[in-house]
This record gives C-alpha cells, structure tokens and sequence, in this order.
C-alpha cells in the first residue's frame, strides 16, 4: 500500500508539472481564429477575443433577475441548481465572444463601457447586479461540483466549454478559473432585434493561468431574433402506424414546449393531428406516450417536466381528438434514455423528443 501510495503521488506531481510546463495560458496577441467583433457593440480598445463560438440557431436564456436557489434539487455537476426568477427565451442566432481586456481595466469599467454603448445604439437596459446580490456563488465560474451554481454555470457548464476550447487553453483558462469581482448586465436593442448579456469578472491565480492573473474578462452574449427554418418533416399517420407495427415505437421530434414548462406550442399541431389520425383509424390500439429530456438540470426535475409533458400530450390528444380515456398512459423518463450524448447541442436537440410505445 505504501509504495501504491507513493507511485500515485509521483504520477500527480509529474501531471501538475505537466500542465505548469507545457500547459500555461499565455498572453494573446491576436484574436482566436476565426472570431469577430459584434458590429454594433465593437470592443474595448488592446482586448483580445480568447474564446469564441457562434450558432446559426440556438435557444439561449438571458436571465433578467436574480438567481434564486432550489436546494432540493441538483445541476448535472451535483451543484444546488438555481435560476432567475425572470428571464427571456430567445431564439435565433446566437454569439459568444470572451475577451481578455488590456491589464488595469476593471470588471465595472467594461460593463459600464457597454453600458453607454447599448444606450447609444438605442438599447434598453433589462437588469443589471453586481457580485453576491446576482445571486448563487460569485466565485465560481463555470467549473465545478458539490456547491452552490454560479451565474457563470447558469450560461454553461465546463463540458460545453470544451467542445469550443481546448484543454488549458487561454479560452479555457478565461471560463473556468476562480474569480473575484463579478459584475453583469442584461440589456436589449430593439432596432437590431437584439439581446445582450456582459459578465465580467477578475480572474485569480490558478496554476495554468498565471499568465491572466487579476486581469478582467468579458464574456458577450448576443442573441439575435429570428424564425426557425423548419427541416423536420412531420411523420404521416400511416408511417407511425408502420413503425409502431415492426419496431413496437416510434420517436417525434415535431411536439414543441414552451422551454422549462408542459405548455405545448401551435407549432406542434400537424405532428398532432396525425397521432390522432393513426388512432382514430386503430381504435384498439393503445399507447404509452413517453416524455423524454436532455440532461441540463437535476435528475429530480427532468424526471418531474418529462412526466408533465407527456400528461400534456395525452390531455391533447384526448380533448381535441376524442380519444378515449384509458388507450393512453403518460411516462415520464427524464433523461434516462437518450438517443444521443448531452455533451453538445445537437445531441441534446436529439434527445428532447415524445415517443409512442405500444402498450396492452
């Protein structure tokens, strides 16, 4: 046990000597490739972009009020979950720039530098906090477990920083390490159909990333407006009836919910009228209709919304169909059975889905 014990202490201090040598963050002196300023907001005259990553379509939620805490329930990192108690939903597209601002700058100055900026384009400014009265913990960014989430966490977590940064990164370094000095700022542009969140906040000295030590970094949220280019073709009712028939399920992807809530969107009555459709041709058939999530929240609370959605389903199809009461069961499996991985987006699109399940 001894040696055991000694061979893994060799193998830590050569791993840390590792990341200290060959891992460190260094300072830029060029944007990361392939990023770009948001016109209309610009930057802070010598700041680099270190991290960058845009979606041509994506949800993105801009908390509009203080996080409140849940502390019966758990974030996919074991962290008490917290949320805004208020908030927008925007889709569309979507940018996130990471600056690293030039040494001296504070996290209020470049807040307030957005400020004025937003309010010159027109904008309107939704909430603004500072530190501790943002609520959950002011400092922690966006990695770690077992404590109280941060509002770093509530935008993304370590793993989705990762599938747009490398390892150690300078990227990596600017979303992941300790940090003092929090301040944010939610704001809206009416005339570019825009929405705004700046988190900035000082970074503390953490090994790799001594390189940024008590410089400010700005992470940019814009969200800009626009319809979904609908690709998914609804399923025909007589090709659910044929995959139920061989397979014994069928999948949908063409049920939508207003997002965190069971309230079924207009968007979803085609897929609608077909399901009903298939059962008013096959009277004896019965169904379990199956609620699935993707994993973002606790296991507790997927379990609880994956359940209401497909008691919503099931209210649906009975009050505008006339199904009978008794030929459809809700289930309800959070995200224990996914289709694909929740470390990206596009598994996680795959894995919020209703299913239809032969029952007897």
């Amino acid at each position: 046990m001894r040696i055991t014990a000694i061979i893994t202490i060799m193998i830590v201090s050569l791993l840390f000597m590792y990341v200290q040598v060959y891992a460190d963050a260094s300072l830029p002196h060029k944007d990361v490739k392939g990023a770009a300023d948001i016109d209309f907001l610009g930057r802070y005259q010598g700041s680099y972009i270190v991290a960058f990553q845009k979606k041509g379509f994506d949800r993105f939620i801009l908390p509009t009020g203080k996080l409140k805490a849940f502390p019966k329930e758990r974030d996919s990192h074991n962290n008490i979950l917290f949320k805004p108690e208020k908030s927008m939903t925007i889709m569309g597209q979507h940018t996130r720039l990471v600056y690293l601002l030039p040494e001296g700058v504070t996290p209020l100055e470049i807040v307030y530098d957005y400020r004025d900026k937003i309010k010159e384009e027109g904008g309107q400014i939704l909430y603004e906090c500072e530190n501790a009265e943002c609520g959950g913990d002011p400092h922690r960014s966006c990695s770690g477990g077992g404590g109280d989430m941060s509002l770093s966490m509530f935008f993304q977590h370590e793993e989705d920083v990762t599938a747009y940064n490398e390892l150690f990164s300078n990227g990596y370094c600017a979303l992941t390490s300790r940090i003092t000095g929090q301040e944010y700022l939610a704001a809206r542009l009416p005339e570019r159909n825009a929405y705004v969140s700046i988190l900035a906040y000082t970074l503390g000295n953490e090994g790799y990333c001594n390189a940024f030590k008590n410089r400010t970094i700005a992470v940019v949220d814009v969200a800009v407006e626009k319809k979904r280019a609908k690709k998914i073709v609804v399923i025909k009712a007589a090709e659910m009836e044929k995959a139920i028939g061989q397979k014994g399920s069928i999948a949908l992807y063409g049920i939508y919910f207003d997002t965190d809530k069971a309230t079924i969107k207009e968007d979803s009555r085609p897929e609608l009228d077909q399901i009903g459709a298939m059962l008013r041709k096959n009277p004896a058939l019965k169904l379990l209709v199956v609620g699935h999530t993707d994993d973002q929240g606790s296991f507790d609370y997927n379990m609880k919304l994956s359940m209401q959605r497909a008691i919503a389903v099931v209210h649906d199809l009975e009050k505008h169909y006339g199904i009978a009461p008794g030929r459809l069961r809700a289930v309800g499996v959070g995200y224990s059975c996914p289709a694909a991985s929740n470390r990206t987006e596009q598994g996680r699109a795959r894995n919020r889905r209703v299913a239809l399940v032969e029952d007897h």
